[in-house]
């Protein structure tokens, strides 16, 4: 497996690989109107502006993306997997790519901790430093958890 630049031929792929995962995994942590939130915040405009400005990853399963993640700053963000790819060595392999990229740069990195993904970032160093609550547009709540590393760690 490999990590590659996104590029703007990439767009489709990169949204693809957002919207399947949240739409797999969150609804079983979160209620409808977080999941929307999710895949709003996650937009295709957002996604774009982010590979135009250099800061989306592909994993490649040989030809085939697997995952994704942005990193903007010191923070890590979008990271997803494809469901049917998950526990395969993908979301490890941008991790560490992440934490090697951003603390080549940075002494702590940051990064938004959806309910699905906190454990696994706890068990990789990360604490929390703050809890946020969203209402959401139907009166739902989506909750989050702020996490930090430090190069110590």
């Amino acid at each position: 497996m490999t990590i590659i630049p996104a590029t703007p031929a990439h767009l489709d792929t990169v949204e693809t690989i957002a919207r399947q995962t949240i739409a797999a995994i969150y609804p079983r942590y979160y209620p409808a109107g977080a999941v929307a939130f999710f895949q709003a915040h996650h937009s295709r405009e957002r996604i774009r502006q982010d590979i135009e400005a250099g800061r989306v990853y592909l994993a490649m399963d040989g030809d085939t993306p697997v995952g994704t993640v942005t990193l903007l700053g010191n923070e890590i963000g979008r990271l997803f997997v494809l469901p049917e790819h998950q526990g395969k060595g993908a979301g490890r392999l941008l991790m560490r790519f992440a934490e090697e990229t951003l603390f080549a740069c940075h002494d702590a990195i940051v990064l938004h901790a959806s309910l699905p993904a906190k454990r696994i970032y706890r068990k990789n160093g990360y604490r929390e430093v703050a809890y946020h609550i969203i209402e959401t547009d139907n009166g739902d709540y989506l909750c989050f958890d702020e996490m930090r590393k430090t190069k110590d760690r």
